[in-house]
């Protein structure tokens, strides 16, 4: 009875698996606007694709969430090419956060500060999926999130590592 009822959880696990894998998030609609946009650091091309969607006005602020508390603002201006006045007006980098659940905090604080209603999500496609979910366990449910996965060619340790790290977040909002 313990055999096969490991052998199924095993089954279940791989079929997640494959669907996780198989079925990546893809990239929002440049034309869907929202208030702010969020970009959690860590990933390759998600701080390029954020500053791409404000510079085509779907959005007036973008938030980077979890900048290394080492970095300057004009660090990352230079680093970006961003200039004096759009740091100014426009980017905003949040130092509090260490990983995706600390994001999921820096962003909704922000986001309640600033009296948001809507956003844009700019993270890895292997990533979406947990950061929306601790994303959605701590922003007023009034706040609505478009996901823009930043499509990426993740190695299967990567998938592997993500999809368990997915399912223990699942497993830890129970």
């Amino acid at each position: 009875m313990i055999i096969r009822f490991l052998a199924a959880l095993l089954l279940l696990w791989m079929l997640g698996f494959l669907w996780f894998a198989g079925n990546l998030p893809e990239p929002a609609a440049v034309q869907l606007k929202t208030d702010v946009i969020v970009v959690p650091t860590g990933g390759g091309g998600r701080i390029e694709r954020g500053l791409a969607v404000l510079r085509d006005g779907s959005a007036k602020k973008l938030f980077v969430s979890g900048v290394d508390r080492e970095v300057r603002p004009r660090e990352f201006a230079a680093e970006y090419k961003v200039a004096a006045a759009e740091m100014t007006c426009c980017v905003v980098l949040g130092f509090a956060a260490l990983d995706t659940r600390g994001n999921a905090l820096e962003t909704a604080n922000w986001v309640k500060g600033g009296g948001y209603r809507s956003l844009r999500l700019v993270t890895s496609d292997w990533h979406m999926r947990r950061s929306v979910g601790e994303l959605g366990e701590v922003l007023p449910p009034h706040v609505r999130v478009i996901e823009d996965a930043v499509p990426t060619r993740p190695s299967l340790g990567t998938l592997f590592l993500e999809y368990n790290k997915l399912l223990a977040s699942w497993l830890g909002r129970l």
